[in-house]
């Protein structure tokens, strides 16, 4: 499933061509996503100005002046392609209409916003833009990890009691929006902590440390545009690069990184999700 880099690398893809554009023509090709589409979708977006083109976790939302704000979640392989306009060096035309472009977006500059969904997990929704806090897609986030409201001392309070693994108390959206399981093995491994150690029983020194190091993950992979795994693509059709840098990540039974380490890179299985470690660098 895309995480924070992906989703936050189609939004920035999507902003030349959404950000102030009025949506001329709203396709809507099925009734239902992952749940059921919002009533009368294509007459809530035919004739709307998008506003401001923004993310919140996982999620990509686009403010209409209509004061509605549409919702959308990639889930675990919806694509987001662009054509008919230039996106930086590339421009794309129109393709033939594939069998999962289940919404179809053109703006008055020309433009087409598809979205393509071969598994049908992702979802999209209309709601008033004063309510998005309290949508139940939305309700009970945590700060992002790049915002100012997730800081060092905000970390160690969260972390401080708590029996769970520090990987699962990471993946809980509700203590840090939008990190998923990539990311927090990357990061751990940076700070050298064990997955499966108790948050409770890490440092405040160590804990509080942990924040720059997400930022730092969380920014470099937005920089090289995401990973691509399996469907992920950026916006303009190019795939993600930071794959290519995981220290971790997928890397079972590859030596360890770190100069002057013997050991391989482990896998274990923590609620379902594969961990990735060094069990020499990470204690």
């Amino acid at each position: 499933m895309p995480e924070l880099p992906e989703v936050e690398t189609v939004r920035r893809g999507l902003l030349p061509v959404l950000e102030g554009a009025v949506i001329a023509q709203a396709q809507v090709n099925r009734p239902d996503l992952r749940w059921p589409l919002p009533p009368d979708m294509s007459a809530r977006l035919t004739g709307r100005k998008v506003t401001a083109l923004r993310r919140r976790s996982k999620y990509i939302l686009a403010d209409l002046d209509s004061g509605e704000t549409l919702i959308v979640h990639l889930g675990m392989s919806g694509r987001i392609q662009i054509s008919g306009a230039q996106i930086g060096q590339f421009y794309h035309d129109h393709p033939a209409p594939q069998k999962h472009d289940h919404v179809v977006l053109e703006t008055g500059e020309g433009a087409r916003i598809t979205y393509n969904d071969a598994r049908r997990f992702g979802a999209m929704d209309l709601v008033k833009t004063q309510q998005i806090d309290s949508h139940r897609m939305m309700r009970g986030l945590g700060p992002e990890p790049l915002g100012n409201a997730f800081h060092e001392d905000y970390l160690v309070a969260q972390f401080s009691g708590k029996a769970t693994p520090v990987k699962a108390a990471l993946l809980d959206q509700r203590v840090v929006a939008g990190l998923g399981n990539i990311y927090v093995c990357e990061a751990l491994f940076r700070a050298g902590i064990a997955p499966t150690r108790r948050a409770g029983r890490i440092s405040a020194k160590r804990t509080a440390a942990l924040v720059p190091i997400i930022r730092d993950v969380l920014s470099e992979a937005i920089e090289a545009g995401g990973s691509s795994l399996r469907d992920y693509r950026q916006a303009d059709g190019e795939l993600g690069y930071f794959q290519h840098t995981f220290r971790v990540y997928g890397r079972e039974g590859a030596p360890c990184v770190t100069p002057g380490c013997t050991s391989n890179v482990r896998r274990l299985v923590q609620s379902g999700r594969s961990s990735f470690y060094c069990p020499t660098c990470q204690r």
